[in-house]
């Protein structure tokens, strides 16, 4: 395991331990996954599964969803990566990536396995973080993985292996919220969301401490709705659905 796949691990185990002490981050969380689960059509044949499900929030909302991540961890169900998703043809009906896209490092070849295990008319949901004005403060200065805003995008549609570790903060809001032409083939996109998110951000998410009491967040999320209006200076997270385009012919 590379230094960098171990540092991964570590913090894992180390955003559990924070999971389980702090009620304000479990609070916003909740809130993120109503996001998500909302977009998950229930009618849908095939299986929800959550790619780099870390350390399995998701099943505390969505208990039937499949989890996988790189690491073989007990509350996971299975060890795979993005690229090589070991489910039969159409069997699926969501794959969900929370905080997973920008570790993509060719996001079209994901697509491209996806397109595969999804079902007709299945659903691809990226919630990720937003390179906003804020944003990028935010992120730039208090995290250590990198917004990568001008670092060229791997494009190719197979990325074989020896994979390495890989994160780029603003490939979402690059591909999908700037003048970008890309787009995943045999996908659409059927919604793109961004959002203020100042409760998480002063949260002091899994690593820090809060910079607010928790009585205080149903004011934040006032002043977060006020702020939407102005998402490329306040937003700080978006949401995209992708749906699967019908195979042509029929």
């Amino acid at each position: 395991m590379s230094a960098a796949l171990e540092q991964h691990q570590a913090e894992m185990l180390d955003n559990r331990r924070a999971w389980e002490r702090k009620t304000l981050l479990r609070e916003i969380y909740r809130g993120f996954y109503e996001r998500i689960l909302a977009k998950i059509d229930r009618t849908l044949p095939g299986r929800v599964a959550e790619i780099g499900s870390g350390i399995g929030n998701l099943r505390e909302y969505f208990p039937e969803a499949i989890a996988t991540d790189l690491f073989p961890n007990p509350w996971l169900d299975i060890v795979c990566d993005g690229y090589e998703l070991p489910f039969r043809d159409g069997s699926v009906s969501h794959l969900i990536l929370f905080d997973v896209f920008h570790h993509l490092e060719a996001p079209n070849a994901f697509f491209r396995e996806a397109e595969r295990v999804i079902a007709p008319a299945g659903k691809i949901i990226v919630f990720d973080p937003y390179i906003s004005l804020t944003g990028w403060g935010a992120y730039g200065a208090f995290h250590h993985e990198p917004v990568a805003w001008n670092d060229p995008i791997d494009l190719r549609r197979e990325l074989p292996r020896p994979r390495s570790y890989y994160a780029a903060q603003g490939n979402a809001t690059r591909l999908f919220f700037s003048n970008s032409p890309w787009r995943p083939s045999g996908w659409r996109v059927e919604s793109a969301e961004r959002f203020a998110a100042f409760d998480y951000l002063l949260s002091g998410g899994f690593s820090k401490p809060a910079l607010y009491p928790t009585a205080a967040r149903s004011w934040l999320r006032r002043v977060d709705e006020y702020l939407n209006r102005w998402p490329r200076l306040f937003a700080a997270r978006c949401l995209i659905s992708f749906c699967r385009e019908p195979i042509r012919g029929h």
